[in-house]
């Protein structure tokens, strides 16, 4: 970076982490290393998560700028997709995830729930709070894949011809962004209880390989889930919520 490009890139003590890693994704990982949410909790501004995880503002500053000077994977430059490519691809990579891998967990999660339960007893609570977790995510896709994206590709057809968007079409988007976000937060929050009672995946000593892979599977979907719900509330949502206007 030069130094006109240096003073561009500083952020400001409001800029949200999610603002942050929505221009940029390659930050992600230097949020993730502070075990810093910039998904479902993204909204909060730069000079707040600092004081609250106790960072030195300009270290983490630094880290995000040698972040952005890595090589860009154009493939995956987010803000530049239109709406329905973004939405495809959602579809296409984070929901054939969960639909693939959700009841795995599940039932991986009840078993060592059954096996492990008396020495372990927050694996019972973990393998109850993933069962929630596995409906609500179910009826959340439906959602989405049935009512959400439609409208976007409909308010984007009508845009390309020059038409109006159906006003039905307006306030669905508006109703399912509501919707939607609200359940990224309670949904987000029964992830992040979930690694609490597992004391971030620690795995005890007396415990069996099934309890190990099924832990891991829970990071697996953690760290997914963070990609998906940054790629829809900091990204796709506000520009559905712009294409209203």
């Amino acid at each position: 970076m030069n130094a006109e490009e240096r003073e561009q890139a500083k952020i400001r003590p409001d800029t949200t982490v999610g603002e942050i890693v929505a221009d940029d994704f390659r930050t992600a990982k230097v949020f993730e290393s502070h075990g810093i949410d910039f998904c479902c909790g993204g909204k909060v501004p730069f000079a707040d998560i600092c004081r609250e995880k106790g960072i030195d503002p300009a270290l983490l500053e630094q880290e995000l700028t040698d972040a952005r000077s890595a090589p860009v994977d154009r493939g995956h430059n987010y803000v530049a997709w239109t709406l329905p490519f973004l939405a495809d691809y959602i579809i296409n990579t984070h929901h054939a995830y969960l639909n693939e891998n959700t009841g795995r967990i599940g039932s991986y999660a009840s078993k060592i729930a059954e096996v492990h339960g008396a020495n372990h007893p927050e694996v019972i609570e973990i393998a109850a709070i993933f069962a929630r977790i596995a409906t609500d995510m179910a009826a959340h896709l439906r959602e989405e894949e049935e009512v959400l994206f439609p409208a976007v590709r409909r308010i984007e057809a009508a845009r390309s011809g020059g038409n109006f968007p159906a006003p039905e079409d307006l306030a669905t988007i508006r109703a399912s962004l509501e919707k939607l976000g609200r359940e990224h937060e309670e949904i987000g929050d029964a992830v992040h209880e979930i690694r609490h009672l597992s004391r971030e995946y620690a795995l005890p000593a007396d415990v069996c390989n099934t309890f190990a892979i099924t832990y891991r599977m829970l990071k697996e979907f953690e760290d997914d889930l963070h990609k998906h719900v940054h790629l829809e509330n900091n990204i796709l949502f506000p520009k559905a919520a712009g294409a209203q206007e």
